[in-house]
């Protein structure tokens, strides 16, 4: 008996946090199986504790950025008094919706240098959150179709090559040996010029980057909010009738679930980023489209690398399972739906098969949408507003995802220094009144 106590003493302990850890738990093998075997209750990935009054940071949206944004304030910055609140469940917006590829061969000085450190989180992120984010350096390349888009390509790996970015412009026969099930023949209408090379890219499982984020700040002592709508900002002292708007100050948000009392509130919300901004009195130039992908069945795995294609707006790489993952351009006009339609099944499945027509017997499973945010240059707009205490990471586009982790990273600095960082510097907002503008659309339209 004494024995059998001691035993079930030790596999409740499996997982316990420790005081003085700074990771999440480890499950060694052994405590794996008994859990398993004995059907013993797992330990949350994160808590579920009581909404509170007051905080000193609350996050509105809880993917990828809101996350990485509420993890690099406690562990950079030791500010864990931080909620993060979302509608819905966390990653359930774009965050689980995107194609899960990371790159970081941009077209701007400015967007190269942000997203290449990007890059550098998710390579270290496995052992930085003690979870497998399963990462993969696969190699990204953006075919060339024209003249005018092979000389884009040139320009785009001069840029790289500058900020000493491992990215050139390759031939056909080149492109042939990283991707053999592609025609590189004279024979297609959009015949393959060149290419794009940019080795470090690849790919990484969503939803492990989203679950790891939420443990590691959930272990620092950072509350996860899931169902918890926000319904207003709260500001006063504003330029508006209302008293938000220009000059006003927050003091707090309005939820399904109560009002909330904090003197910073972050947008780190994807497809809803102007209503919560208009919350605020904040304007920004932000229209919402969506964007839509699909998958197929699994066969065995032929393309080691992705592929993107400007031209033929589409895009395309396959899972460690088999799948092939495709996507296209967002669509042509403003919406919140992501239903899928047909006009993108058909209008991709064609465009797939000028790169590849081999492929052509293979059944399509499933296809998805979800909202982008696009501005006037298709960079983001991050860091402070004409609100004191309400600042924005928002207008992703189509790239949001791959910019996840130094957005969380830069945002944080953002809220605890009241400075803004230098890699964001030329994100603000005022940069549409200024002028200065970082025109991202010749590697970002279809530069998955």
């Amino acid at each position: 008996m004494a024995k059998s106590a001691g035993l079930t003493a030790a596999r409740e302990k499996v997982g316990r946090r420790s005081a003085d850890s700074s990771k999440p738990p480890r499950y060694s093998a052994a405590g794996l199986l008994s859990r398993g075997a004995r059907k013993t209750t797992w330990p949350r990935v994160w808590r579920d504790v009581p909404l509170q009054k007051t905080y000193d940071v609350v996050i509105i949206g809880g993917g990828v950025h809101g996350l990485a944004t509420a993890y690099y304030l406690a562990t950079n910055h030791g500010i864990t008094n931080v909620a993060v609140v979302d509608k819905s469940y966390l990653g359930s917006g774009g965050s689980g919706r995107n194609t899960a590829i990371v790159r970081s061969n941009y077209l701007t000085p400015e967007g190269v240098a942000f997203y290449d450190r990007s890059l550098d989180l998710y390579n270290s992120m496995s052992l930085d959150l003690n979870i497998n984010v399963m990462f993969s350096e696969r190699g990204h390349m953006t075919l060339a179709h024209t003249d005018s888009a092979l000389r884009t390509m040139n320009w785009r790996a001069e840029v790289n090559k500058l900020q000493d970015i491992n990215s050139s412009v390759i031939g056909p026969e080149d492109v042939k040996k990283l991707a053999p099930s592609l025609d590189t023949s004279s024979d297609p209408r959009y015949p393959i010029l060149g290419a794009l090379y940019h080795p470090p890219g690849g790919t990484i499982r969503h939803d492990a980057v989203v679950w790891g984020y939420a443990r590691g700040a959930d272990h620092r002592g950072v509350e996860m909010h899931q169902k918890t709508e926000v319904l207003d900002i709260l500001v006063e002292g504003g330029d508006g009738p209302d008293g938000k708007g220009p000059g006003g100050k927050v003091t707090g948000v309005r939820t399904s679930r109560g009002d909330i009392s904090a003197p910073i509130v972050v947008n780190c919300t994807a497809g809803w980023a102007t209503l919560i901004s208009d919350m605020a009195g904040v304007k920004l130039p932000i229209s919402t489209r969506p964007l839509q992908a699909a998958v197929t069945e699994p066969v065995k795995v032929f393309l080691p690398t992705v592929v993107v294609s400007g031209s033929l707006h589409v895009y395309v790489s396959q899972t460690d399972r088999g799948e092939l993952v495709f996507g296209a351009s967002v669509d042509p006009f403003n919406t919140y739906q992501v239903r899928g339609s047909l006009d993108f099944t058909e209008e991709l499945a064609g465009h797939v098969l000028e790169l590849m027509p081999g492929i052509s017997r293979m059944r399509l499973l499933r296809q998805w949408a979800g909202l982008c945010d696009m501005t006037p240059d298709y960079s983001p707009v991050m860091g402070f507003t004409p609100v004191e205490g309400f600042l924005c990471d928002v207008g992703w586009g189509t790239y949001g995802f791959k910019a996840g982790p130094v957005s969380g990273e830069q945002m944080a600095e953002c809220v605890a220094t009241q400075q803004t960082p230098k890699l964001i510097e030329p994100f603000r907002l005022e940069r549409f009144s200024t002028g200065k503008l970082v025109g991202e659309k010749g590697a970002a339209a279809v530069g998955h």
